[in-house]
């Protein structure tokens, strides 16, 4: 579950549009080129809330860009002291409930936010402008054209193509989640303490991984239009002392999870949950491999997360569940 909103789920590298979708504002498009643009060469620092299923959190942040090279640290400061660092995307270390949770904490780069693929799958368009952290702003909305995905409402600065406000909405136009900067800060270079992790902040490892190659021999037999797999990973879990294999799976804006852990002769327990946009869908599947528990995690509606849970096979073998 993610508890710091990943902010380069919002931001990408460079990139180029030929083409404009019917319903897609060409000026919406520009200013996602914009965005783009001030991840790879902006460097800043401030302070932002975050908002989901009715709780607030504040956090600092600070984002330098410098030789080539993004670092990123993220630190709560009420609740749990939780906290990650991320260098070009990839994380260092992680504390707090972070550590926890279910397998490594994804990275979340390399990506390239694309207008022409989005426009596949949204419809891009400015909807007018706002005042946020004392700054002004234009608002972009991205509107999905199918039931797989949520709509988005981007508050971007002016002056940095920053996002400095991100809403996160459902179908019937309900917040599903809230990203706000209070305090943005793009004159002052974070220096190297502002970088350096907590000794709470434990190192990330990593298992073997390959961008698009299904490990441990799954596939599914569908997924949402425009999601495509964009890594894989296996690890030991601890506990159990068994093989978890993951799939990461990505639309250019929106991501999801499958976790798939062999339970022999365990009965598991199917379960469907939602906190905020994340969503938690567990189902047995019996399989040629045996029983599997397969676990969907990510931003998407119940009803998707649990269609792709039911299409998990055995790669090149039919599973039957």
């Amino acid at each position: 579950m993610r508890a710091l909103p990943l902010l380069s789920l919002l931001l990408g590298s460079s990139l180029t549009v030929q083409a404009l979708a019917a319903n897609s504002s060409p000026e919406a498009s520009e200013w996602l080129n914009k965005l783009a643009r001030a991840e790879q060469a902006q460097s800043y620092q401030g302070a932002f809330v975050y908002e989901r299923n009715g709780s607030f959190s504040t956090h600092d942040i600070w984002h330098r860009v410098q030789d080539g090279k993004v670092s990123e640290r993220l630190l709560q400061l009420d609740g749990s002291a939780q906290e990650i660092v991320r260098v070009d995307g990839k994380v260092q270390c992680v504390s707090g409930d972070l550590a926890s949770g279910v397998g490594t904490p994804p990275d979340s780069a390399p990506r390239v936010l694309d207008p022409l693929k989005l426009m596949s799958w949204y419809d891009l368009s400015v909807a007018g402008k706002s005042r946020v952290a004392g700054r002004d702003a234009v608002i972009v909305t991205l509107t999905p054209r199918d039931q797989h995905r949520y709509a988005f409402e981007l508050h971007l600065d002016r002056r940095s193509g920053l996002p400095l406000r991100s809403l996160m909405l459902n179908d019937k136009g309900q917040l599903l989640e809230r990203f706000q900067m209070t305090r943005l800060d793009t004159e002052t270079l974070p220096s190297d303490a502002d970088l350096t992790a907590s000794a709470a902040c434990k190192p990330v490892e990593r298992g073997a991984s390959g961008a698009a190659v299904a490990v441990a021999g799954w596939r599914s037999d569908w997924l949402p239009p425009g999601f495509e797999l964009v890594n894989s990973a296996q690890r030991r879990d601890p506990s159990s002392k068994r093989t978890v294999s993951s799939l990461m799976y990505d639309d250019g804006l929106a991501r999801f999870s499958v976790f798939l852990e062999p339970i022999g002769n365990e009965s598991g327990v199917d379960t469907r949950a939602q906190l905020g946009p994340t969503v938690a869908v567990s189902r047995r599947l019996n399989t040629p491999k045996g029983k599997v528990m397969v676990t969907v995690v990510g931003e998407i509606p119940l009803g998707t997360a649990e269609r792709v849970a039911l299409s998990m096979r055995a790669q090149d073998v039919q599973a039957r569940q």
